[in-house]
């Protein structure tokens, strides 16, 4: 596991640089998800980095919190999708890393527009559905946060993947309990969303998404589920802005780009793993 949390770490100082080199982003969720990422992509899906929009004979991800494209961007990079030295064109004019991610500029990895909160979970059931059609057996993953969930949409989706069975699908929730504008009880509380998701039909998992170990075991035990009738949801526990004590699970920090002496102060808590872009 030393080696998924090296490319973690490396994968929360390119967040941190991005969003600072140009003032803008969203670190918090970002660091958060950082060691899904790593452990997915690293680990436990199937893909390919030749890549194609169908996606056929491969795993994908569907990103649907799509403001935390800098965790996105930079994996894909580590991946091997694109040099890590186009992340240096974060968000920059005639960039193709959009602050969200975005299909029309044609970048390697992204297969779907996303940002408008709410629409990926539909995303990755018609891509679960296809691969059922076309008789695959790779699986589609998607991420989701906690405040999305406020969307109605995203319920819609999921008791369609469960009347249907959508049973390739493994769906991650970024339970870190703050979205934009505070901590999401205070917002409009989410109650138990594990049990949410067990009630529409699904078989549901739980993890500490800040545990490498726990991520790597959690998501090799969702892949042992799939096939069996049911779509599988992981309550994923992170810590928002995971990594850099002074910007733990502060809200303020979801959409905020550190300042010089920030971003300097948070670089000396992360270790340079694989080499900076």
């Amino acid at each position: 596991m030393s080696n998924l949390k090296e490319i973690a770490s490396q994968i929360r100082r390119d967040i941190l640089r991005m969003v600072h080199d140009v003032n803008s982003g969203h670190p918090g969720g970002s660091l958060g998800c950082a060691d899904y990422f790593a452990a997915l992509y690293f680990n436990a899906m199937k893909h390919n980095t030749a890549f194609s929009m169908d996606g056929k004979d491969e795993d994908i991800f569907v990103l649907s919190n799509g403001h935390i494209s800098p965790v996105f961007y930079s994996t894909l990079a580590r991946a091997g999708y694109f040099d890590i030295k186009e992340l240096a064109s974060f968000r920059k004019l005639n960039s193709r890393l959009q602050g969200h991610p975005a299909t029309h500029e044609h970048l390697p990895g992204v297969r779907i527009a996303s940002g408008s909160l709410g629409q990926g979970m539909s995303v990755a059931i018609g891509a679960a559905l296809t691969k059922k059609l076309n008789k695959e057996n790779n699986l589609v993953f998607s991420l989701h946060g906690d405040g999305e969930l406020d969307e109605g949409q995203i319920w819609e989706a999921v008791m369609f993947a469960a009347h249907h069975k959508v049973d390739n699908l493994i769906s991650t929730i970024d339970w870190n309990c703050q979205q934009i504008d505070g901590p999401t009880d205070k917002v409009m509380g989410l109650g138990d969303i594990r049990q949410k998701f067990e009630t529409f039909g699904w078989t549901t998992l739980e993890m500490n998404g800040n545990d490498m170990d726990e991520v790597v075991a959690t998501l090799n035990k969702a892949k042992k589920l799939v096939g069996k009738g049911k779509p599988i949801a992981i309550m994923m526990h992170t810590i928002m802005s995971k990594g850099v004590d002074f910007m733990e699970n502060d809200h303020n920090w979801h959409g905020i780009a550190p300042n010089d002496e920030q971003l300097a102060k948070a670089l000396a808590q992360l270790p340079e793993t694989l080499g900076d872009y």
